[in-house]
């Protein structure tokens, strides 16, 4: 039995629990390293650095990212520059994207050209004039148009209807034209009751452009509209693309949202793509496809080979053909070859299909009528393909292509005047997606018999909330627009650029030093021994997931970058099918840990996968649109199975750490979604079910209801927070300090729960709790962190009072919380998670009593309200 199945007997809430245990593990590290530097003060410079993840890339790429300053330090008005160490300028674009409650500037977004990338870090100062690209940017914005350009090359966004991107030049010459976006829709009925099914093509249809940058350095448009039915007497699956081109690039990225809609038995998607006619030109013999395999890896043929036949064409033939250049005039050829091109085949369709995560294949055929002849096979393919000439053509790439799978990347036509290229972020190959419900209610058709169904399976169930409506999907890709068929070593970076996207980052150290992020981590050295040991603690719990997640396959479309709940230890599986035991969905704040040990140890891995999980989380875990948006759902056999729709889950907490590292826009979309979140409570309750005389009947137009300190509060303090930061609006920040006034002047503060939320003030009422009490949810979705920030932006002394001593007493021993709360407390639990609040205190109030008891609180062991047994206990040193 492998090291890994052994410790994964230990479940969740025993042993891997680690996105609570491991952020305590980093509040604990943050307070013993207590003697780290704090944010300048003062004059001098203000300056801070970035760093490609991944060590500088092999071709040119334009990047755009996030960096913090300390408070007061820089206002928003003040120019930034930027040089590597060599000393030369690098010209940068900026933009705010958070604010200091003092109007100094918190987080900026930079971008940097694609052509100028030969360096491993870029110092950015504050206070100096950037130096101007060289091919800037330029966007020129016609009444039905929208024209973006870099160098030598240019494209042109219409602004309404199905084409998307009307055409891509590189100089003169246009490779690309008509972009649009495909859904293959099936209908008709069930295939597998024989009856008759039929695919027809819907195309994406744009009803508004927003230009969101518009250079030097990026320019960035946003798409929006609905996929219509070839007569266009109806629109469907809503979808959101962004267009971004930065100063000297020859590529243009394109992030591509859908969103589900419809009924999932009817409205049946067999085919999701990006589509592009790609003019040919030259002889055939001089057309190339080129695919991307496994790891360096390409597969590289033309549309009429040269090589391998009966007669020789020549040396200088074979080698230009194979090398992908214009080869020499047929004249000079071998006339017994140069004489009968013609009957040489010519492949004009070509396909490669990622058909799980283990398997593609590459197929190709003269045309429609004839078969399909199987060209290679392989692991898992990048997700590369090009179709060029010497004349030019069309490259591009699906990141995350193997792990989303089921993909395809298909050319049609190549022996024609004009070809087809899609890339299909859902394959028409496989079967088409099966959103349906897992099973039927099982006669659970009352609450009582709903609350007998979760006492069995952890699942909460309730007929018509286990709907697909409104979640979302979030692809990347890239085009490339080609001069000529580029050699294949510069193919294969392109196609590494795919596989693993460059990324510049802010120098963690810088990040610290600004005070972001709430002060509960630390960049990874000094500590001494103890400090040591938890890194290495945090390391092998991350190590632990990494490995489960490719011995598990956690892959695929709807499923890529979450993690399994729970395990099974009597038949050595995840709980895939037990009910709410199944797919994690952020529970226990998953999210925020990988952010936080990301920031700790600066390892691209950890990035990766945090980055994975949050576009997961963020988009198929949430409702986006009908009746429960923009709520999230539980942890269930389905993302969106569970019926406890719950702000805890659509939090902003979770998304936080991404928007500010890279600026991503469609993250910060997600993060203003949950503003007006906490209204959902009028109509979609949590305790609905379990705290009958804290419910009120579902009213749309109710302008309050009950909501819990933690869950509910912490999650749409978190939306305001952020809200706050990006806006400056007063009147986000006045309904957060409504909040943490109602909270502190509770008999009990947090430990008096929830009471009833005013939604346009956020002002609390009183607390209908009788006795002080403890959630072991309260503080481990976001909480702790939103708390840590607020208790320094918003000068509230009753809700820091009342933080802290929640900090303070949940894990502390008898007597203590009696003598300072009148009785014992009721419901503790996850004593090792709940260690970070002991260590935020100790580190807050310099005091040396919840300090020393830190470490048992950690060390204890206890996560899921009894003590790991010793088994667990070795099994996780085994597998450290």
């Amino acid at each position: 039995m492998s090291t890994q199945t052994q410790a994964a007997f230990c479940t969740r809430r025993d042993f891997v629990q680690s996105a609570a245990v491991t952020s305590a593990a980093l509040a604990f590290a943050s307070a013993a390293r207590a003697a780290g530097v704090a944010a300048s003060a003062g004059g001098g410079p203000v300056e801070g650095r970035a760093q490609w993840l991944d060590g500088a890339p092999r071709l040119g790429v334009g990047s755009s990212w996030g960096m913090a300053w300390p408070r007061g330090r820089v206002m928003p008005e003040v120019p930034f520059a930027a040089s590597p160490t060599d000393g030369r300028a690098v010209a940068l674009q900026t933009w705010p994207l958070a604010t200091w409650p003092d109007g100094s500037l918190k987080w900026t977004g930079h971008a940097v050209p694609a052509d100028a990338v030969d360096w491993a870090t870029l110092t950015v100062r504050a206070g100096e004039v950037p130096a101007a690209p060289a091919a800037p940017v330029s966007v020129a914005s016609g009444e039905d148009f929208i024209d973006l350009a870099t160098g030598d090359f240019s494209c042109r966004v219409p602004r309404r209807g199905r084409t998307l991107l009307a055409w891509i030049r590189r100089g003169t010459t246009e490779v690309a034209s008509a972009g649009r976006l495909v859904c293959l829709r099936e209908e008709g009925s069930d295939s597998e009751t024989g009856g008759a099914v039929r695919r027809v093509e819907w195309d994406g249809e744009v009803s508004l452009a927003t230009v969101e940058q518009a250079g030097p350095v990026r320019a960035v448009v946003r798409l929006e509209g609905r996929h219509a039915d070839p007569t266009g007497s109806r629109r469907w699956l809503p979808f959101v693309v962004r267009l971004s081109l930065q100063a000297g690039a020859s590529d243009l990225r394109w992030v591509h949202t859908f969103i589900y809609e419809g009924d999932p038995g009817t409205d049946r998607i067999a085919g999701l793509g990006i589509r592009f006619t790609v003019p040919q030109r030259g002889p055939l013999h001089d057309r190339h496809v080129r695919f991307s395999g496994e790891g360096e890896g390409l597969f590289a043929e033309a549309v009429r080979g040269l090589t391998g036949l009966r007669r020789d064409p020549g040396r200088a033939v074979r080698h230009a053909q194979l090398a992908g250049q214009r080869t020499p005039d047929p004249a000079t050829w071998d006339r017994r070859v140069a004489s009968r091109l013609q009957y040489i085949p010519a492949f004009g369709d070509w396909t490669l299909f990622q058909a799980s995560v283990d398997s593609f294949e590459v197929l190709k055929r003269t045309d429609r009528s004839h078969t399909w002849l199987s060209a290679a096979r392989g692991g898992r393919s990048g997700g590369f393909l090009s179709l060029s000439s010497p004349e030019g053509g069309l490259a591009l790439g699906v990141q995350d292509f193997w792990q989303a799978h089921p993909g395809q990347l298909d050319v049609r036509g190549a022996t024609t005047e004009a070809a087809t290229v899609t890339a299909w972020l859902w394959a028409p190959r496989a079967a088409p997606m099966d959103l349906r419900p897992y099973r039927d209610g099982m006669g659970q058709d009352t609450p009582a018999r709903q609350l007998e169904g979760l006492e069995v399976t952890y699942e909460d169930y309730e007929p018509g909330f286990d709907s697909p409506v409104g979640v979302a999907r979030t692809s990347e890709l890239r085009l490339w627009a080609l001069a000529a068929t580029p050699a294949r070593a510069d193919l294969a970076a392109m196609a590494g650029q795919v596989r693993v996207p460059p990324r510049l980052l802010a120098d963690r150290r810088d990040l610290h030093r600004a005070g972001v992020f709430g002060g509960l981590w630390s960049p990874e050295g000094g500590g001494g021994a103890v400090v040591e040991a938890l890194d290495r603690q945090l390391a092998s719990h991350f190590d632990f997931y990494l490995r489960q997640r490719e011995q598990r396959r956690w892959y695929g479309f709807w499923n890529y970058g979450d993690v399994m709940h729970s395990y099974d230890a009597d038949r050595h599986e995840w709980k895939y099918d037990v009910g709410g035991f199944a797919w994690d969905n952020s529970e226990l704040s998953t999210d925020i840990w990988l952010w936080l040990y990301f920031l700790r140890s600066g390892r691209p891995d950890v990035f990766r996968f945090a980055e994975a999980i949050t576009r997961h989380t963020g988009e198929v875990d949430v409702h986006h649109l009908g009746p429960f948006a923009p709520l999230g759902s539980r942890h269930n056999v389905l993302h969106w199975g569970c019926s406890a729709k719950q702000l805890r889950i659509s939090t902003a907490a979770n998304r936080r750490y991404y928007y500010y590292l890279t600026g991503d826009e469609r993250t910060g979309e997600l993060l203003r979604e949950q503003v007006e979140a906490i209204r959902t409570l009028a109509t979609v309750q949590p305790s609905r079910k379990v705290a009958a005389a804290l419910v009120t009947a579902a009213n749309p137009s109710a302008r309050g209801a009950y909501a819990s300190f933690g869950l509910d509060w912490g999650a749409a303090a978190a939306a305001w927070l952020t809200e706050w930061e990006r806006t400056g609006s007063a009147a986000v920040r006045d309904r957060l300090r409504a909040g943490m006034e109602g909270i502190g002047s509770q008999r009990w503060g947090f430990f008096s729960l929830g009471a009833a939320i005013d939604f346009e003030s956020g002002a609390f009422g009183p607390s209908p709790s009788r006795e002080p009490s403890a959630s072991h949810l309260s503080a481990v979705f976001g909480v702790v962190e939103v708390c840590a920030e607020l208790v320094d932006l918003l000068d509230v002394p009753a809700f820091r009072a009342a933080w802290l001593e929640y900090c303070r007493l949940y894990n502390a021993d008898a007597p203590e919380p009696e003598v300072r709360l009148g009785r014992a407390l009721r419901g503790r639990n996850l004593e090792q998670g709940h260690a970070r609040l002991t260590a935020f205190v100790a580190k807050r109030e310099a005091d040396a009593a919840p300090a020393g008891r830190h470490g048992g609180n950690f060390g204890a062991g206890r996560m899921g309200g009894a003590v790991a047994t010793p088994s667990c206990q070795s099994r996780s040193k085994a597998q450290r």
